[in-house]
């Protein structure tokens, strides 16, 4: 019988960084109904001001991380035993969980990584060393604008922006700006196919290694698909530029939120900028038979179907049962 919003059952405990923990699983949220909700909590009665850091992943049927369901948390201090409900690790609604193939006679298979920090405060050490804030002066420099020295125009606003940081961060600004591109290049620097927003966002994180707080008016469904758009054009321009991690960072983002109205778009986005990991998240997604049904009824699906006929033609091989081969054969000829 499903517990009551608010209820949960706890795991065996397990020993990291000499203090004990637990998983708290809530069947039917901790605060909202209709969904589950996993918690990290702390078993030690000594422990006090713990900061820790954790990483939730749903497992596949190989016991794999399915990317679209993975979490890390930002550091969290446990001010004692008695501090709840603990880490949130992942919120997951009952309709994506019920609909996902990693459920299997009702059960699914966890993986939660914590890492426990040492912390000065309880250590024998005089001095305390704070954290690197590198990325805190790097960012008054695109604030002030001291010692600017090269100006973007993109989509009728200018951006000023220092080279040599563009060029230590972007192997494409350095060609752009020190390299043999040098001599083409206009003052200001006209940016084509993307907003200044997106521009905006993507010097702030050349500047200081973080993207900026995306704020969406309206519901929480708007804010999310506000995101997601963000989050699409920033993959497209850290792709364009070279900047591996902000590319990850959006591609992690949008494995976590892929939907029957989005996935088709998404899908597209992973293919042409080989995106494996969303690649893979997408088709783990459509091998739900009402997903692909819903998928090729969205908006975004005569665009997959004109840009990218390659995956497609892959998602079908992935869906047909082995058996079934001469038949995928016979599909593969009608579409080509």
């Amino acid at each position: 019988m499903l517990l009551e919003t608010g209820k949960y059952v706890k795991s065996t405990p397990f020993n990291v960084g000499g203090y004990n923990w637990f998983i708290k699983y809530y069947p039917n949220g901790c605060r909202t109904p209709g969904c589950t909700s996993i918690y990290l909590a702390l078993d030690s009665s000594n422990g006090k001001d713990i900061r820790v850091n954790a990483r939730f992943s749903l497992l596949d049927k190989r016991g794999e991380p399915v990317p679209s369901y993975n979490h890390t948390s930002a550091d969290y201090i446990f001010p004692n035993k008695s501090s709840s409900p603990g880490i949130l690790l992942n919120s997951i609604r009952h309709v994506l969980l019920e609909g996902s193939v990693h459920l299997r006679d009702d059960c699914f298979s966890i993986r939660c990584d914590v890492t426990v920090f040492k912390d000065a405060n309880n250590s024998n050490q005089f001095v305390m060393v704070p954290p690197s804030n590198l990325h805190q002066h790097i960012g008054e420099l695109l604030k002030n604008m001291d010692g600017a020295d090269v100006t973007f125009q993109v989509g009728g606003e200018r951006f000023s922006a220092h080279r040599s940081v563009l060029a230590a961060r972007s192997s494409v600004f350095k060609a752009e700006l020190f390299g043999g591109m040098k001599e083409n290049l206009c003052d200001p620097v006209k940016v084509d196919d993307m907003e200044a927003d997106v521009f905006k966002s993507l010097l702030h994180f050349i500047y200081t290694d973080s993207l900026p707080e995306l704020a969406h008016e309206g519901t929480d469904e708007g804010a999310t698909r506000g995101d997601v758009v963000t989050a699409s054009h920033l993959l497209v321009a850290a792709d364009r530029y070279n900047i591996e991690r902000l590319k990850l960072i959006c591609e992690e983002k949008l494995c976590n939120h892929i939907d029957s109205n989005m996935v088709a778009t998404t899908l597209a986005l992973a293919e042409q900028h080989n995106c494996n990991g969303l690649k893979e998240a997408c088709f783990e997604f459509l091998a739900f038979p009402s997903n692909l049904e819903a998928m090729v009824a969205s908006d975004g699906f005569k665009h997959l179907k004109g840009s990218c006929p390659s995956v497609l033609k892959e998602l079908i091989a992935r869906l047909l049962p082995v058996k079934l081969k001469a038949v995928k054969d016979i599909i593969m000829a009608i579409w080509y």
